[in-house]
């Protein structure tokens, strides 16, 4: 079937690919990195210098504890420049306007969606009631990922929930998506209550989340025991010309991060699964804004296993901003946006190359 069909990764493969595999598909490049980051990780002493009130995996961030852990993911926040939840608003505010004709096509196609639906396990609410199976799309934006789910279950089945009302204003104009509730809120603080919804979705929003530990620990939250929580997201370049306006723009994570915030949190089953536009033809060294499908089933009802402290960041795109306030966040914004649109020139660029130099992989299993 091509690069789109990726085989679901787990600690178990030890299966090495080839070597044409490893100069033509720069799969395992990503995956001995996200190695090399968990041999760092284990290996290393946690630096004091932590950002407040954050939870380790094993207790409490309450007042007075040690210095908690802070993970590669917090490092690189903090030195970079990555849009914050204002910022991120502002910025859909426009994209929302074109963002199903210029992200989807290039970024995040309906063959892409087809294959990481298929591992998120919503063929169980096929006919069933509204009452029966229930699912939530954290971060669905304009309802692309929403209009795949609705395949599978009833639209009044399904909930999507997106901090933007721009995006979720062409969301509701689809035809598709009549019947399905649309609520505006945060991923790092779902207004749902704990064991909720059978199955979870987040397609292209955890780059978007501060804290991503929190925005995992939520899915956790809202799932039924036996629940599943799908989140797809980028994955983090290994080009560093690129990992350096991925950086600037939004979070692009690495599989041992994302592994690390669903074991975190309680998840078990933990599968991860490669994904790519066909036309990239397995080019993955500049970093995909959809780039990995992961998936974990919530073992137990209740609350997850890590405890985190007060959230960080709250959304407040009403509240005025000073002078220096409006300067910064102009500032980043501009950023935020020029690598946003290296990200749109990018993949002309690599759809060329692949084109020109690369033939279509014999097979995509290994």
């Amino acid at each position: 079937m091509g690069f789109i069909t990726a085989p679901v990764w787990s600690d178990a493969v030890t299966e090495k690919p080839s070597a044409r595999c490893r100069t033509r598909f720069v799969l395992p490049q990503a995956r001995r990195e996200a190695m090399r980051l968990q041999q760092r990780c284990s290996s290393r002493p946690t630096r004091s210098r932590a950002l407040p009130v954050r939870a380790s995996a094993a207790g409490s961030s309450a007042a007075g504890s040690s210095a908690p852990n802070v993970t590669p993911v917090e490092e690189r926040r903090r030195r970079g420049l990555i849009q914050h939840k204002r910022e991120a608003y502002w910025f859909y505010r426009f994209l929302s306007i074109v963002y199903d004709t210029v992200v989807n096509p290039f970024h995040w196609t309906v063959e892409m969606r087809d294959a990481s639906l298929r591992q998120a396990g919503l063929e169980a609410g096929t006919g069933q009631s509204p009452e029966a199976f229930s699912v939530v799309d954290v971060g669905g934006g304009t309802g692309f990922c929403t209009e795949g789910v609705v395949k599978y279950v009833a639209p009044a089945c399904v909930t999507l929930l997106d901090q933007s009302p721009h995006q979720m204003q062409v969301a509701r104009r689809k035809p598709t998506l009549q019947g399905v509730k649309l609520v505006q809120g945060d991923a790092e603080a779902l207004p749902f209550p704990t064991d909720t919804f059978d199955r979870y979705v987040s397609a292209g929003s955890i780059e978007y989340w501060p804290e991503p530990q929190r925005g995992v620990a939520e899915a956790y939250r809202v799932l039924k025991r036996g629940g599943m929580a799908t989140i797809i997201g980028p994955v983090r370049a290994t080009n560093p010309f690129s990992r350096f306006w991925c950086d600037l723009w939004m979070l692009f994570p690495t599989e041992a991060e994302y592994r690390q915030w669903f074991a975190r949190a309680g998840f078990r089953d933990v599968q991860v699964s490669y994904i790519g536009p066909r036309a990239y033809k397995g080019i993955r060294q500049h970093g995909l804004i959809m780039g990995l499908t992961v998936t974990g089933t919530k073992p137990e009802a209740g609350e997850p296993k890590i405890h985190l402290g007060p959230i960080e960041e709250v959304l407040d795109s009403k509240r005025p901003m000073g002078l220096r306030e409006r300067v910064v966040f102009a500032f980043r914004w501009l950023l935020g946006c020029i690598a946003g649109f290296y990200y749109f020139l990018l993949p002309f660029a690599i759809m060329l190359y692949a084109a020109l130099f690369i033939r279509q992989p014999q097979t995509s299993r290994r």
